[in-house]
C-alpha cells in the first residue's frame, strides 16, 4: 500500500510539472522605451476591433506585476491613459503570419520623455529625481520607481505561461547626440538576457528609428546612431522610419504612423521567427 501511494504521489507530481510547463507556442515580446512605445495617438475605432483571440497582453499597473493577467491585447498596450503603440500592429501582424497554434503575448514598459539611464539600475535613483514633477514623477511611481525591475518581474510573470522571443525597443529622442547611446542599450539588453535566463541569438532587439517628418522631425539627428546600433549589439535589427505620418510637433507618430511602423517591426521579426515571407497586409 505504502508503495502504490508513493508511486500515486510520483505520478501527481510529475502530471503537475508537466501542467506548469511553459508553452512553447506561447511568443512573448518585451517591449520598452520612451513615448513613442507608450502611445502618443489616440487609437480610432478600426483598432477597438478585429484583434485575435491569439493575441494578448500582459498591461502592467492594473495589479502588482507577480499577479497580472493575459487579456486581449486592445489598446491601450501601457498604461490606461496612453495611446496605440508599435506593439499593436506588431502582435496583429505576427499572428496573420504565424501558425495557428502559436499566440502572441506583449508586455509594454514605457516612459515618456524618459532617457535610457531610466532603465539603468545605476542612474534610475537620479533619473527618478530629476524627473518633471507635473508629469513624469507619475510614471515612474506606476511602476514602483524601477522601470527595468518592472519590466524583468513582468517578464518573469510571462515566462510562466510562454517563451520569451524577442524585444521591442524605441527610445532615444531624449539621448539625441549622443554616441555613447548604443553601449547604454547594450548594457541594458545584456542585462535583460542575464535577470531573464536568455541568449542573445534567441532573442534579437528590434530598435526603431525617431520621427523623421521630412526632415524637421524634432531628433531627427538620433536616426544615424540608432541605425549603428548592430554594430554594437550584433542580434539587434533596426526599424526605418522613413514615410511615416507623425503628428504636428514632430515627435511623436501619429495614429496611421503607429499602425505602420508596428507592422515594420513585425516584418523584421518574422524571418527570425521562420517565416521567409511575411504577408503585410495594407492599412486603408
Amino acid at each position: 500500500m505504502k508503495k502504490l501511494l508513493i508511486s500515486a504521489l510520483c505520478i501527481m507530481t510529475c502530471a503537475m510539472t508537466l501542467q506548469a510547463k511553459p508553452d512553447k507556442n506561447f511568443y512573448v515580446f518585451l517591449c520598452f522605451g520612451q513615448s513613442n512605445m507608450e502611445g502618443a495617438a489616440k487609437p480610432e475605432a478600426r483598432d477597438m476591433s478585429g484583434v485575435s483571440d491569439r493575441f494578448v497582453s500582459l498591461t502592467p499597473c492594473t495589479t502588482a506585476p507577480e499577479d497580472a493577467k493575459w487579456h486581449l491585447a486592445l489598446p491601450p498596450l501601457c498604461r490606461k491613459d496612453n495611446g496605440l503603440t508599435p506593439a499593436d500592429y506588431f502582435g496583429r501582424t505576427l499572428v496573420e503570419n504565424l501558425p495557428e497554434k502559436v499566440r502572441v503575448g506583449v508586455i509594454n514598459v514605457a516612459i515618456g520623455g524618459c532617457k535610457i539611464e531610466a532603465f539603468m539600475q545605476e542612474h534610475v535613483a537620479d533619473e527618478v529625481k530629476m524627473a518633471p514633477p507635473a508629469w513624469q514623477r507619475a510614471m515612474f511611481k506606476a511602476y514602483d520607481d524601477d522601470p527595468y525591475a518592472y519590466l524583468v518581474r513582468l517578464a518573469k510573470r510571462a515566462q510562466q505561461d510562454g517563451v520569451i522571443k524577442g524585444i521591442l525597443f524605441h527610445q532615444g529622442e531624449s539621448n539625441t547626440g549622443q554616441k555613447d547611446w548604443p553601449d547604454k542599450v547594450n548594457t541594458v539588453y545584456k542585462r535583460l538576457l542575464k535577470d531573464l535566463g536568455l541568449k542573445a541569438k534567441k532573442v534579437p532587439l528590434i530598435a526603431g528609428e525617431v520621427v523623421i517628418a521630412g526632415g524637421k522631425g524634432q531628433c531627427v539627428a538620433m536616426n544615424p546612431i540608432i541605425d549603428d546600433l548592430p554594430l554594437t549589439i550584433p542580434t539587434s535589427h533596426v526599424v526605418k522610419s522613413d514615410g511615416l505620418t507623425n503628428a504636428p510637433d514632430n515627435l511623436h507618430f501619429d495614429s496611421m504612423g503607429y499602425r505602420l511602423l508596428g507592422q515594420r517591426y513585425a516584418s523584421k521579426m518574422l524571418p527570425l521567427l521562420g517565416v521567409k515571407h511575411p504577408v503585410i497586409k495594407p492599412i486603408e
